[in-house]
């Protein structure tokens, strides 16, 4: 299987004969491009178009993150798989407000139900979660009658909000508490972790929707517009639970992300560098933890997964099979 390559340090990185070659003062490093599938750049890095037109070649994309360890951008490399039928597929499910809207509405829900999951796995556990379970049970109650796509936004935002209100009971560190969400900057330690943990999980599904047919400028929960990728993040709506936040409850209650690897910066907290570092560490592990797929009956990893749920929406897409979004079945 290719590995995603993560570079933390600062340096060149350039195409040298048929491999990548990534040179910084301590040193130098080949990277095989068959067993590389993305790269996240964290480091200050100079690239040249000599790279950029061999990682088209080669079918690599390249996500950027700054300083603060916020996501930039990505180099997404002319797609392989362009498909002019799903284009139109996509566009017309986009166009047409009531197809439009029922995507969107699995989105939500498959992002609602797994939240119910992650909580009820913790309740059976002790942990004292029935006053958020309930809110979050009649609140969600109204996403059947919700008439747009605005109005599924606002109810999973106030049911995310309550979710989040959660993590203190989950987490129950005096370092890492929730006090509202706050974003750009994160005012805390954990908002910290919440930010990062989603954008890492953005840049996986925009990489995964890459080896599909799938257009990520797209979407149909979040609003297609001139400025970003959109599909990714209504998929990531279904993970979120899942992956990026059962890595931060890992990270914090098995001590591995400690007070030390966050700073103050731009008015508010985010991860430092060793931070990043621990955190993409073990979201690297949780992508690659396989598990068995009832519907499958076989064994798959989390990353697998993502890519699973992207054919599932081009069969919707072309009227194969209605979507239903994964649900964990733990």
């Amino acid at each position: 299987m290719k590995r995603t390559i993560y570079i933390f340090s600062d340096g060149e990185l350039k195409r040298k004969g048929n491999t990548l070659y990534f040179e910084t003062e301590e040193g130098k490093k080949y990277i095989p491009v068959e067993n590389t599938s993305e790269l996240f750049i964290f480091g200050e890095v100079s690239i040249n178009k000599r790279l950029l037109e061999f990682l088209t070649e080669s079918e690599i994309i390249m996500h950027f993150f700054n300083y603060y360890g916020y996501y930039v951008g990505s180099y997404y490399p002319r797609q392989h798989l362009n498909s002019g039928y799903m284009i139109l597929k996509q566009a017309e499910h986009y166009l047409d407000p009531s197809k439009r809207l029922i995507l969107a509405r699995k989105f939500v829900e498959g992002a609602v139900e797994n939240i119910k999951k992650v909580l009820a796995y913790y309740k059976n556990r002790g942990k004292q979660l029935e006053k958020y379970i309930q809110k979050i049970e009649s609140i969600s109650q109204s996403l059947q009658s919700c008439k747009d796509t605005e109005g599924l936004m606002a109810i999973e935002g106030n049911i995310r909000e309550q979710y989040y209100y959660a993590f203190d009971r989950i987490l129950d560190n005096e370092h890492f508490i929730f006090e509202g969400r706050t974003r750009r900057p994160p005012k805390n330690r954990l908002n910290a972790l919440i930010s990062f943990a989603n954008s890492i999980l953005y840049t996986v599904c925009l990489s995964e929707i890459y080896h599909t047919h799938l257009d990520p400028r797209i979407g149909f929960l979040h609003t297609t517009n001139f400025r970003r990728f959109s599909l990714n993040l209504d998929v990531a709506e279904v993970f979120k639970p899942i992956i990026a936040d059962r890595v931060i409850f890992t990270l914090v209650n098995k001590g591995i992300i400690k007070p030390q690897h966050f700073e103050q910066k731009l008015d508010g907290i985010v991860l430092n560098e060793k931070g990043r570092e621990v955190f993409v560490r073990e979201m690297d592990e949780r992508l690659k933890a396989t598990f068995e797929h009832r519907g499958l009956g076989r064994h798959v990893s989390y990353r697998q997964l993502i890519r699973l749920e992207l054919y599932k929406i081009e069969k919707h897409l072309i009227g194969d099979e209605e979507y239903r979004p994964f649900i964990t079945s733990w």
